[in-house]
């Protein structure tokens, strides 16, 4: 009995490496579509990405030590890429920043497609009233100019964390329902849809099952590029002092604290400056580089 037991568990054990293998062999062709320009992009996005979710706890010291070293020191060994207006460390406040600046931007982009895209599922599944009904209700949204709405919603709710998610959120709900909306009618309009409604399929089950998977992968590019625009509204929303407050502070913020020593203080305000952009560059490289498009634009598939 313990013979066969053991044999059992090495047997068990065995499949292990070829499924291992199995999937090195898919993502290894996978990451070869991406290109140069697209590896480059995803590792700058990775490196961003890492650096929001494990530095703050990577770090030895953190922005909470102030004056304890000069204002504006330049780049040094002591620090990387020097001080801030309070003689803070402005690694370490790119870093933390990164919670704000990733963190806010992403929440907000995925709440903005999330509800976009469903409000256009139920649009195209349901019919032509309703249909009618969101895409006019969503373009008195359009109708207004995406800053302003935000420095109303600011104005009169005040800056949190909470607040300008939904207000970034608010604004891109039309722009993500737009682009789902005009590729779940063309789905909608298709001999399979047809089938799955004479059979009986309800609207929720012709939503899931036959036009979202259909329109996820236009979806997700799209998702890339909305979130590069909610970085780029909050940065500028904090670089007006609208944006995240203080003690914490954002890529924007970090930005328009030292803007006023630019001649003397140069890395402080370059440094999340380049921050901010190497983030959007990467974002737009991923997708314009994702493998199924590349290979679509090339005419392979």
């Amino acid at each position: 009995m313990e013979t066969s037991t053991s044999s059992a568990v090495a047997n068990a054990a065995v499949p292990a490496v070829p499924v291992l293998q199995e999937r090195r062999g898919r993502l290894l062709p996978w990451l070869g579509g991406f290109g140069v320009s697209g590896l480059l992009g995803l590792a700058v996005l990775v490196f961003w990405l890492l650096a929001a979710l494990l530095g703050p706890w990577l770090l030895s010291h953190g922005t909470a030590a102030m004056g304890t070293s000069n204002v504006f020191e330049p780049i040094s060994a002591a620090h990387w890429l020097g001080t801030d207006y309070l003689g803070r460390d402005m690694l370490a406040l790119i870093i933390e920043g990164a919670r704000y600046t990733i963190g806010v931007a992403l929440l907000a982009t995925l709440l903005a497609s999330g509800t976009g895209t469903t409000l256009a599922l139920l649009a195209a599944a349901s019919g032509r009233w309703t249909d009618a009904v969101l895409s006019r209700g969503l373009d008195t949204l359009t109708a207004i100019p995406s800053k302003m709405f935000a420095l109303i919603m600011v104005a009169g709710f005040g800056s949190s964390v909470a607040m300008l998610v939904v207000t970034a959120a608010i604004i891109y709900v039309p722009g993500a329902y737009r682009m789902a909306r005009s590729l779940a009618v063309n789905i909608n309009a298709l001999d399979y849809v047809t089938v799955a409604r004479t059979r009986g399929e309800g609207t929720l089950y012709i939503m899931l099952r036959e036009i979202l998977p259909n329109i996820l992968g236009p979806m997700l590019a799209d998702l890339g590029l909305r979130f590069v625009y909610v970085v780029l509204l909050l940065a500028s929303l904090s670089f007006l002092g609208l944006g995240i407050q203080p003690p914490a502070a954002d890529w924007g913020s970090l930005v328009r604290e030292n803007i006023g020593a630019l001649a003397m203080g140069g890395a402080s305000v370059i440094v999340p400056a380049l921050a901010i952009a190497s983030l959007t560059i990467a974002v737009n490289l991923v997708i314009d580089n994702l493998p199924g498009r590349a290979a679509r634009e090339r005419g392979k598939l």
